[in-house]
């Protein structure tokens, strides 16, 4: 069996720093609006609070992934801890929509029964809160358009800020016109957008998880290609997944016309390498050769 890396990918390089920082910064926000929030009676202020308390939490979880992720594999882990921060998406997608959900029931309990606000520190903890988030979503912005674990936490401090930005709107609605019921009406659309963004970003993970064939990846087009070589007789049995954000991988049973030599086996392989790297991205390739052997060869894809 033919079990070759086509290409060297480098290592994405992502600042822990960075995650440091934004946690320290969500720490803080979360200890005053939660404070502020009770003092306050702000249900929309609380409830950016509670998502601000997810956002560190899943900040800490980026974090740790990223560590993880970067440990080197062994006997007993031989992929390592790469898909560490694809679980840490997924976790961080999921707890976005759980503390969505969450909302939308307080808000309703809450819109039914509106209560008296003190709107001026509602104003100045969402303003601060503006600022901070503001701040980590700039330090996380470059990594997560490569990066889905990064992503992640860049979409809870981004959807925080613009909750925050909702917040401030809300306070100074209740200040200026005593519309206090506004306060339920905005957490109910905080809530709805938390579900819309971390839908996406669940499905995809959740996709890498179940090792599902990325969407790039034309599988039939690609068998066709690699039967076009003139000594190859059927491929069969393909499987492609996504390890993590850097790794696609490649498996396939070759049929050959002819009982080749390793050596002639091994050109054949380094030009299916350079085909598929070049045109699919695809940078870890696994072929098993066969000649005459007695199996399945009319399935492409089978377990």
């Amino acid at each position: 069996m033919g079990n070759h890396h086509s290409h060297n990918h480098s290592h994405i390089n992502v600042k822990g720093r960075n995650l440091v920082i934004s946690i320290l910064l969500n720490i803080l926000i979360t200890a005053s609006q939660i404070v502020g929030g009770i003092v306050s009676g702000s249900l929309a202020l609380l409830s950016d609070a509670l998502h601000n308390f997810s956002d560190v939490l899943s900040l800490v979880v980026s974090y740790v992934a990223n560590k993880l992720a970067k440990k080197k594999a062994s006997i007993y882990r031989t992929f390592g801890y790469k898909r560490a921060e694809i679980l840490a998406a997924f976790i961080n997608a999921s707890t976005l929509i759980i503390v969505a959900i969450l909302l939308i029931i307080e808000a309703i309990k809450r819109f039914r029964n509106p209560e008296e606000i003190e709107s001026n520190l509602v104003i100045w903890l969402s303003f601060i809160a503006i600022i901070a988030n503001g701040l980590s979503v700039l330090l996380l912005k470059k990594d997560s358009k490569i990066n889905m674990n990064m992503k992640s936490a860049y979409l809870h401090l981004l959807t925080d800020m613009l909750a925050s930005v909702a917040v401030l709107i809300g306070g100074l609605l209740m200040k200026y016109y005593s519309v206090f019921w506004v306060d339920s009406v905005l957490t109910f659309i905080i809530a709805i957008y938390l579900i819309w963004m971390g839908f996406d970003l669940l499905k995809d993970s959740t996709k890498v998880l179940m090792l599902f064939t990325p969407a790039t990846i034309p599988i039939k087009q690609i068998v066709k290609e690699i039967n076009a070589f003139e000594s190859i007789k059927n491929v069969h049995h393909v499987h492609v997944w996504q390890l993590n954000e850097e790794e696609i991988h490649l498996e396939a049973h070759i049929d050959f016309n002819e009982d080749i030599t390793l050596s002639q086996f091994d050109v054949i392989l380094h030009k299916i390498e350079d085909l598929i790297y070049h045109k699919y991205d695809i940078n870890h390739v696994n072929i098993q050769p066969e000649f005459s052997k007695d199996d399945a060869k009319d399935m492409i894809v089978q377990d």
